[in-house]
């Protein structure tokens, strides 16, 4: 065993001998050292007189039996094997004319010289003792006429060698005292062996019991954690064969967990909430920040913490449908409820290709109907396909036309402002075209709902909107969609292009066909209005603006005032420096509509603001 391999067995001896004195003539025996054997000597202790008449000096031949009896009952006082063999070798003398010359313990199949193992003969002393391979033999040391290698032989096995010398043949009673003490000796290292065995036994079986506890332990764990599994597994399944979608799944995740749980999809929007705690109103996602977390989540395997959340992709093959996610405030998630979580998005996966595949089909038949019908369609077709796809094209419809500078139109920007007008309210039949997005609309769009939104979900607000007048047929169609293209023009050229225009406010700019030469524009522009705009500009006024609101206001003198917010006297003063500057007569009738036609290009095609000259 380990526990064998690393036991020393020449440990420091026991305190009690260390702290005996020795004599100048070597060990004393070891009756002496434990006070049993009387003064060395003819002198008288000195504490005869108190203790009384000295007893009679014990006979050698009292002395080594009693001598014998003491040294055996300090070898069985010790368990510890190199103890024992160091004690042996010091009192060896007390059997006779012996002297002990080296010791051997038996560890692990090998013999272990003894640290107290003579110099001088050690190399011919240890050949000879491995050449005996456990029998006793005799063994020749200089200046020695008598040497035997004793094996220390307990009931099974060998414990080790005591080599002993002797000055002179020792006698048939000396040979039978050493035999005792090497019996004492093995008996000794039998009980030290077998008491550290049992240890051993004892350490070992401990362990083994602990290992054994520890084992039901896991497997008590593995099976609880295979029922868990099986469990969530079972109601996974459930959900996905009966089809129960999204809100089955939060469910079926917030029972198992205790936590709220909820489904955005991939822009940050909620699809489904069960659970305490819903914010009312749900927060609007930040696009930015939407796509930085979604990156995030991507480059890491498993669910990721996000503040009060623990979040995981829903994202089949590599693309990003969806969110599902566990609100933790408390942190109170386990390794239980991370495997619940990866299990409800696997679940998740199949539904939401399933809603993305149908979304997808209805997509394509929405935007073939549309581009039927901005190409000119039979109305009988047109109905039918539109009630197969929940679209009602017998009210009074739009055509609007988006452009954003930084998008182009592909199959992306087109989800993003179908997605736009869905959240405001708008129900529309989508297509797109090389550089713009289509939408015919069943419904007047909000001047500027379409544009803000569209603006927070692209996170820019450099975009444009054309929207055309109502469609009473769907034979308009094809003409609306080119007044919206038309309105959307006149935005894109004009001082402030993005925003949106509708073609039915655009005013005179109607009349006016879509080959038309902004140049053009400008000279006439310039032949009638140049000198007010240059007068405007060297002399920071507003002629221009007040010619322009004069002629907004029918030349009723008391609404342009007020609009300008001007007295009407500096309104008389104005137009009468506007007929010297300008050198027009505003009486004149011809004069009067190319002032008129002038100041309204200005302000509508050109996109001249009120009150800002052109520079």
């Amino acid at each position: 065993m380990a526990s064998s391999r690393a036991h020393n067995p020449y440990r420091r001896r026991c305190d009690w001998e260390s702290r005996l004195p020795r004599g100048s003539g070597g060990p004393l025996p070891m009756a002496a050292r434990r006070g049993y054997l009387p003064p060395r000597g003819s002198g008288r202790h000195p504490t005869a007189a108190r203790r009384g008449p000295r007893p009679p000096a014990p006979t050698p031949a009292d002395r080594v039996p009693h001598e014998l009896t003491l040294f055996s009952s300090a070898l069985f006082d010790t368990l510890d094997e190199g103890e024992i063999l160091s004690l042996a070798m010091d009192h060896i003398a007390a059997a006779g004319p012996y002297g002990a010359e080296a010791g051997y313990l038996e560890v692990d199949g090998d013999l272990v010289p003894s640290p107290r193992n003579g110099q001088v003969h050690a190399l011919a002393v240890d050949r000879r003792v491995r050449e005996l391979a456990g029998e006793d033999g005799s063994v020749t040391v200089p200046g020695r006429p008598w040497g035997r290698a004793l094996g220390l032989r307990g009931l099974e096995r060998l414990h080790g060698y005591l080599v002993v010398t002797a000055r002179s043949r020792p006698t048939d009673a000396e040979r039978f005292l050493l035999a005792t003490l090497v019996r004492h000796t093995a008996a000794a290292l039998s009980v030290a062996f077998a008491h550290r065995h049992q240890r051993e036994d004892a350490l070992e079986l401990h362990r083994l019991r602990e290992e054994r506890t520890a084992l039901q332990g896991q497997l008590i764990y593995v099976v609880a954690e295979l029922g868990y599994q099986r469990s969530v597994h079972a109601l996974m399944a459930d959900v996905a064969a009966s089809g129960g979608g999204e809100e089955a799944i939060t469910r079926v995740l917030h029972g198992l967990t205790g936590l709220p749980a909820l489904v955005e999809d991939r822009f940050g929007r909620l699809r489904s909430w069960t659970g305490p705690d819903r914010p009312d109103p749900y927060p609007e996602p930040d696009p930015v920040r939407q796509d930085e977390m979604l990156y995030a989540l991507g480059r890491q395997a498993g669910p990721v913490r996000v503040k009060d959340r623990l979040v995981t992709l829903v994202r089949p093959h590599g693309e990003i449908l969806g969110v599902l996610a566990l609100v933790d405030v408390r942190r109170e998630a386990d390794e239980h409820t991370l495997r619940a979580l990866e299990d409800g998005a696997a679940s998740l996966a199949p539904e939401l290709v399933h809603l993305r595949n149908l979304a997808e089909v209805e997509s394509k038949l929405h935007r073939e109907l549309a581009d039927d019908l901005l190409a000119g369609t039979d109305e009988a077709s047109a109905y039918a396909r539109s009630e197969a796809v929940g679209h009602d094209l017998h009210r009074r419809h739009y055509v609007v036309v988006v452009q954003w500078s930084n998008r182009t139109a592909d199959g992306s920007f087109a989800q993003t402002v179908g997605r736009a007008a869905s959240a405001v309210g708008m129900h529309s039949l989508l297509t797109r075209r090389p550089d713009h997005v289509v939408l015919v609309t069943d419904d007047r769009p909000h001047a500027r709902a379409l544009y803000e939104e569209l603006a927070r979900e692209t996170g820019t607000r450099s975009g444009t909107i054309g929207v055309s007048a109502p469609c009473d047929s769907l034979d308009d169609i094809p003409h609306r969609y080119q007044e919206a293209q038309r309105a959307l023009e006149v935005r894109r050229h004009s001082r402030e292009p993005y925003g949106t225009t509708f073609f039915d406010e655009l005013g005179l700019y109607r009349i006016l066909g879509p080959g038309n030469d902004y140049r053009e524009l400008e000279t006439f522009v310039h032949e009638w209005l140049g000198q007010l705009i240059d007068y405007d500009s060297r002399h920071h006024t507003a002629m221009v603006e007040t010619l322009s609101q004069y002629f907004d206001c029918g030349g009723n003198y008391d609404e342009t005032a007020e609009s300008l917010a001007i007295h009407r006297s500096t309104l008389r003063y104005r137009l009468q420096r506007i007929r010297n500057i300008s050198g027009n007569d505003l009486a004149n009738v011809e004069d009067r509509l190319n002032l008129q036609v002038a100041t309204r290009v200005w302000k509508i095609v050109l996109g001249e603001q009120a009150g800002e000259p052109r520079r």
